[in-house]
């Protein structure tokens, strides 16, 4: 009997040289196959010029310039990040809080509850909080922002110039979530969003839209009352913020004595001339006279003058810079702020219940605040990544903030940097 000298089928061989024709798919008779994994022999791994070499570790950039390993690098980003959607910046704490819920009926302030006169047999009504509600809408969108890197911006980058970028991602992520909660303040026009099918109001503060405020102790109002209103001259004066701001708050029950701040942020120039507010009884117009927080520059004052019902106010409203206060309205210098507006609203405390706008984030957890979702390469996710997010405002409390221009004009006007 003729023997057949047994040869190795391996992938390399390729089917057709081994086959003579597709009649079958397995080897001819007499040929043996071989595990060469276990001989130690990796089978048939393409790349590089025709039948010369392997893929090694070196061929994939895996770690930065200086040595950082990419992995490490994704690691840190995503500590990063749960740091970051742990906290807000301080002025987005104030001024919001976090809703995940496309509509909400929240309760305004309004009247309480009053004693009746008693009589000797009869019994009292029962008495019964019933609160103002108001039905709220809130705007939703998806936003994104890619991260791509060459391997050979990663074989020459150091871990710093990688961190950069995700630096400036963080930042312009804070820089949408304040530009877009200024846009809902800044603008008196109500908006209007499709939820599930059905077209919901966005509210804005008071804007003369016909809705009537809740009355409060004595203070009534109409359907034209607003928020949004302008000084009437060319100049902020001490009684635009007495009778425009604090006297109208206080109107609606958003007083310290209900466990309300008044705030009023502004841009330096503006703060410039509040710095100058004083009494009548001071020799100015006002009702109140301006008081430096504590480490701001010092004034020189009549040595007779004394400061009667309170001290400084720190120099700081966890992280806000105070420079500051008139009377009950604490005032915040702040750049974001246009020069043309002023910009006061009544705060609970950091991401309050009380506080005027509602942010809306996603219903499901994992979709909440800012994400690094990896590109198409799992293995390697630095060389393709993208930054998400998604989120909506919308006005919570329609009486807890007051938008002055400062304008001869009688008409309301936003600021062009956040129409």
């Amino acid at each position: 009997m003729n023997l057949i000298k047994p040869s190795l089928w391996t992938p390399d061989t390729g089917l057709d040289t081994v086959l003579r024709g597709p009649v079958s798919r397995t080897p001819k008779r007499g040929m043996d196959l071989v595990d060469l994994l276990a001989l130690g022999i990796l089978p048939g791994q393409a790349g590089g010029a025709p039948r010369k070499g392997f893929h090694v570790a070196s061929d994939v950039v895996t770690q930065t310039a200086d040595g950082r390993d990419l992995n490490q690098i994704w690691v840190d980003f995503i500590a990063l990040l749960n740091e970051v959607n742990a906290t807000r910046t301080p002025l987005i704490d104030f001024l919001t809080f976090p809703v995940t819920q496309p509509v909400e009926s929240v309760a305004q302030p309004g009247d309480g509850v009053d004693f009746e006169e008693a009589s000797e047999f009869g019994e009292p009504v029962g008495s019964r909080i019933v609160p103002t509600y108001f039905t709220l809408g809130y705007t939703f969108k998806w936003y994104d922002l890619a991260a791509r890197y060459t391997w050979q911006y990663l074989a020459d980058a150091t871990a710093a110039m990688v961190d950069s970028v995700a630096n400036a991602a963080v930042e312009a992520y804070f820089r949408l979530l304040l530009n877009q909660v200024l846009r809902t303040i800044f603008n008196a026009t109500n908006l209007t969003a499709t939820i599930n099918g059905q077209a919901y109001n966005v509210y804005k503060f008071y804007n003369a839209d016909g809705t009537v405020p809740p009355t409060y102790k004595q203070n009534t109002f109409n359907g034209t009352h607003t928020h949004y209103k302008t000084t009437g001259g060319a100049a902020l004066t001490a009684d635009d913020l007495d009778l425009l701001v604090i006297d109208d708050f206080k109107s609606h029950g958003y007083d310290q004595e209900l466990g309300y701040r008044m705030v009023a942020v502004v841009h330096s120039n503006v703060a410039n001339v509040i710095r100058g507010f004083r009494s009548v009884a001071n020799g100015g117009a006002g009702r109140y006279d301006f008081i430096p927080a504590q480490g701001q520059p010092g004034q020189i004052v009549d040595l007779t003058t004394q400061v009667v019902g309170q001290g400084q106010v720190p120099a700081t409203l966890n992280g806000l810079k105070v420079i500051g206060n008139y009377g009950p309205l604490l005032i915040v210098e702040d750049d974001w702020m246009p020069t043309t507006h002023v910009m006061t609203f009544a705060t609970g405390g950091e991401r309050n219940l009380n506080n005027p706008v509602g942010i809306r984030e996603h219903a499901n957890t994992n979709l909440r605040g800012l994400r690094l979702v990896k590109g198409r390469n799992p293995d390697y996710p630095l060389i393709d990544s993208f930054w998400a997010v998604g989120f909506g405002t919308g006005i919570r409390q329609r009486g807890g903030g007051i938008i002055l221009e400062i304008t001869a004009d009688a008409t309301y006007d936003p600021p062009a940097a956040y129409v």
